[in-house]
């Protein structure tokens, strides 16, 4: 270890002088420190490109600067000068790279060639494209049938690359369309699907400046969505009430400094976030929000009894939902004691928390990952929905459900049509507008992808950006299925582990970046994506490509589907691809939302996809919002690993550090919560150290306790002290994706319970010639 010790606590806020100084840093590491700051600020503007980082929505591009400190972390690192080229292929074998940590292989920089791997020398060496395309292609086309392939989607792909790649593969045939979604918001669409005809949230950024009272769950917007904190910051200093429920205290919802505050930058000082903050156990978020729900029926009936006004927008249920009367019945019976217990918040807390809700008229509720990715995580979103729902907070200013999504355009992607589970009328449109009849069955999702590859019904995986094999839940397994693959291919801006875990032949296709200009028969192309508020604009890039051999990502998918369909196919893909106004024509003739799509789209700021449900009109079979019951789960992986078993039983919870962003690993830092240098960390409660006989420092080894009996373990983790739930852990992914079971999934959505792991920690036990050291000291090789 360093004789440093990288536990150091933090007191300043969220942004601030902290913030700038973080991007000076990534900015002069990826040697780009005039050139990466001048494309800094064509980062969400008009005539700029669209933030690779997270989808959270524009203001109107006024502001000197439009991004935050993660999204300057994301454009300094594919803006970088260092360059991932085939000299450095030719000096490394896989077996040599695959011993080097995430961070360092990120920051080897920008993929520039076609890579083809050599079993015989286990290198990747330069292929040309049209012999990648070829070579693929023929794999594609010897497959006894189009399921038995793959196609993964990254949620920072665009809207025209998604809509060619879903084109190209349904005329393939299959629609297995494993993708980001399956593995964080999967539960939220397919819950206000349900429960309010509309999988996407209600609200745009105005409803923020009117919002009397903002609830946040299950997120940590100083790190994952920071530019949300100018929302935030904006709505409480006009005085609204901002609620987070979450088990660790974040900075981001403690304290805020906007660096564009100059008075507040001059003189350090910060705004405060939350009004109220609730550290509930991880996964009680069901619990307090039915308990919330139980007190404001309580207070209802009372203001019945006493004559008063209801407390319900009994008007609002009657005319716009079903279901209330047995919901209602279902709150009424459940206990106190058991919301108090799975919650862990005391009644008083509950009581407060509805205080607000009452007082306030109108409310968003926000939520993220630490909400999806529970196995009750469907019904937690009905839950959060129903208290919306008793007070008419859907459909009104300044009210309404938000689920911050993650990737830029993750969002955009599902709306292009990357679904296993495709709707009968979007087949439809794409066989009346194409002229082919595209596949009816079911695809795979991200865990059916996983478990197709392993018993064999899937040979070929095609991975449009993203990193699945760091991304995906239980290593051990999903490396396993990648390996047996008979081809594996990954399009990528930059060197990722999945890349060094691959199939019997193996292909890396870089592509250009969102900062990139990209040149095409017709000039300089933009592309489209779609935020978390369902707003559709332009994005296009500034910059040189970072080597003259890059492909858009459109150009990828036009060109294998030409290579792998031929005459066969109905479309003239590189006619497609020569301009991208093409591609929005079909996306418009496809899609009734997508009208006058290119006219629309280059108006400033872009368009609003239209959202049934905030204009109160329920697309469900009932043509209502539906009440959703459940209740309290006391019968969870975690309750069962507990049952009569003397040693403590943590739930942990995986989580991003501050430097990075889902599997991208800017640095190895996390400011906020005070490690500096160091990754395997284990954030417990100081209490629960003193119980098992440690002390802060030590360092200990997490084995997952599974339904499915298997042994899954993680070795070498700091123990950290943190103000967080007695019982309850956090670390940070993909260290503990090992921990994770490919059977533990969200009921209904088949998302990974990453959020709700239950571990025993025992004192490290290093196996024999195999004692791991910090990342420092072994020069950032791979710890695990």
């Amino acid at each position: 270890m360093s004789d440093k010790n990288p536990i150091r606590p933090y007191d300043g806020p969220a942004g601030g002088w902290g913030a700038l100084r973080s991007v000076a840093k990534h900015l002069i590491e990826q040697d780009v420190p005039v050139s990466g700051a001048r494309t800094l600020l064509s980062a969400n503007q008009p005539d700029g490109f669209d933030c690779p980082g997270c989808a959270w929505p524009d203001r109107d591009h006024t502001s000197t600067f439009e991004f935050c400190e993660n999204g300057a972390k994301a454009v300094a690192a594919e803006a970088t000068k260092h360059r991932a080229a085939p000299e450095l292929f030719a000096e490394h074998t896989v077996a040599e790279l695959a011993r080097y940590s995430d961070y360092w292989l990120e920051n080897q920089g920008r993929l520039t060639h076609p890579m083809r791997w050599d079993a015989a020398s286990d290198k990747y060496l330069p292929i040309t494209w049209n012999e990648a395309f070829a070579r693929i292609g023929e794999h594609l086309r010897a497959l006894a049938s189009p399921d038995e392939a793959l196609f993964y989607t990254s949620g920072r792909c665009s809207n025209e690359a998604a809509f060619l790649y879903q084109l190209f593969v349904r005329e393939f045939g299959t629609n297995n369309f494993p993708d980001c979604s399956n593995m964080c918001h999967e539960p939220s669409g397919t819950a206000m699907k349900a429960q309010i005809g509309v999988g996407k949230g209600t609200v745009l950024l105005q409803d923020f400046e009117v919002a009397k009272a903002i609830f946040i769950f299950g997120q940590n917007p100083g790190t994952n969505h920071p530019r949300m904190l100018g929302e935030l910051r904006q709505a409480a200093k006009r005085g609204a009430a901002i609620v987070s429920f979450n088990p660790l205290r974040e900075r981001g919802l403690e304290r805020f400094a906007d660096p564009q505050d100059k008075l507040e930058m001059l003189h350090n000082g910060s705004t405060r976030i939350s009004s109220d903050y609730f550290q509930l156990r991880i996964g009680g978020d069901l619990a307090a929000v039915k308990g919330i729900i139980k007190r404001v029926l309580e207070l209802d009936a009372q203001a019945l009894r006493d004559g008063a006004a209801r407390v319900i927008d009994a008007a609002f249920i009657a005319e716009h939902t079903q279901g209330f009367d047995a919901f209602a019945a279902d709150v009424a019976a459940e206990s106190w004691d058991t919301i108090v217990a799975e919650s862990g918040l005391s009644r008083a807390e509950i009581e407060r928390a509805a205080a607000v809700y009452v007082g306030a008229d109108s409310v968003i509720c926000c939520w993220g990952m630490g909400i999806t990715q529970h196995k009750h995580s469907v019904a937690t979103i009905h839950m959060i929905v129903n208290l919306l729902l008793l007070r008419g907070n859907i459909g009104r200013p300044g009210a309404g459900a938000c689920p911050v999504r993650g990737h830029s355009n993750v969002q955009g992607d599902r709306t292009m049509g990357i679904y296993e589970k495709p709707a009968p009328a979007f087949l439809d449109r794409l066989r009346d507008v194409f002229g082919f009849e595209p596949p009816r069955r079911h695809g795979h999702d991200t865990v059916g992808a996983i478990e197709a590859m392993l018993d064999g019904r899937c040979k070929t995986f095609f991975g449009l950006g993203g990193n699945f094999a760091t991304a995906t839940p239980d290593t051990e397994a999903t490396h396993r299925a990648l390996r047996r693959c008979d081809l594996t291919v990954h399009v990528a801006t930059k060197l990722n582990r999945s890349h060094l875990v691959h199939g019997r032949d193996a292909y890396i296709l870089p592509c250009l970046g969102r900062t990139e200009i990209d040149l095409q028969a017709a000039g300089p192309q933009g592309v489209t994506v779609e935020d978390s508020m369902s707003m559709v604009h332009l994005s296009a890039g500034i910059n040189a490509p970072a080597s003259p051999e890059l492909l858009s990502e459109p150009a990828i998918v036009a060109r294998l589907a030409h290579a792998t369909l031929g005459e066969r196919s109905r479309i003239d893909w590189l006619e497609m691809i020569g301009d991208y106004d093409r591609i929005r024509d079909a996306i418009a003739a496809v899609f009734d939302d997508f009208h006058d799509f290119n006219a629309r789209v280059r108006v400033p700021g872009g368009f609003h996809l239209p959202n049934a449900a905030a204009e109160r009109r329920w697309i469900n079979p009932q043509g209502k919002a539906q009440f959703k019951a459940h209740a309290v789960p006391t019968d969870l992986p975690v309750h069962r690993a507990r049952a009569g078993r003397e040693q403590p039983v943590f739930t942990l919870a995986t989580t991003r550090s501050h430097d990075q962003y889902n599997t991208t690993i800017y640095g190895m830092n996390d400011r906020y919560r005070g490690v500096f240098g160091e990754r395997r960390v284990l954030f417990i409660n100081a209490e629960d150290i003193a119980e098992l006989g440690m002390k802060a420092g030590d360092w200990v080894d997490l084995e997952s306790l599974c339904d499915d009996g298997v042994k899954r373990s993680a070795k070498r983790f700091l123990l950290v002290e943190y103000n967080i739930p007695r019982g309850c852990l956090a670390a940070y992914y993909p260290e503990t994706n090992s921990l994770v079971p490919l059977s533990s999934f969200a009921d209904e959505a088949r998302t990974p319970t990453s959020k709700s792991i239950p571990v025993l920690v025992h004192p490290h036990a290093p196996a024999p010639g195999r004692e791991l050291r910090s990342a420092k000291d072994i020069g950032l090789v791979r710890i695990d």
